[in-house]
């Protein structure tokens, strides 16, 4: 099987429990399950088919280039990558160490963002997001290498 290094894992962040709202809070580590979820995130065990979102740095330099200042996780998103994922097509795996994820959706746009900058859901629409299911589980932590299968 054919793998080329997409990056790294910048970043990681979950929605446990107790929290609410955005930026999503930063974590050590997310432990995928396949068939649940991110282990104690408040959205595990639904919606499986977008139960990890991506999204690349490129989505944050966007919107400082527009002068809107924002926070990692204030996307909502669960892993940051140093490259642009939105170059790669729903049905794309991706493996991360043991882990396996495939793209299933982009992102809709999400209003809630414009409490960030009323401008940033329209500059942001094709770099919202992607959702992915997990196809392998394992752990996720920063500075891992990205691989497309």
């Amino acid at each position: 099987m054919d793998k080329k290094i997409l990056g790294k894992v910048l970043d990681t962040f979950s929605a446990t429990k107790g929290s609410s709202g955005l930026p999503r809070p930063k974590v050590e580590k997310l432990v995928l399950k396949e068939g649940y979820g991110i282990e104690n995130d408040k959205f595990a065990g639904d919606e499986l088919h977008k139960t990890v979102m991506i999204i690349g740095k490129k989505s944050y330099d966007m919107a400082k280039e527009e002068g809107i200042e924002l926070q990692r996780g204030s996307y909502g998103e669960n892993i940051l990558f140093d490259f642009d994922p939105h170059t790669l097509q729903v049905g794309d795996r991706l493996q991360i160490v043991d882990a396996l994820i495939e793209i299933t959706e982009k992102c809709t746009l999400c209003n809630h963002l414009s409490v960030f900058g009323a401008k940033l859901p329209k500059l942001i629409k094709n770099h919202r997001g992607l959702y992915c299911k997990i196809i392998k589980g394992g752990e996720i932590v920063k500075n891992l290498t990205i691989f497309l299968i």
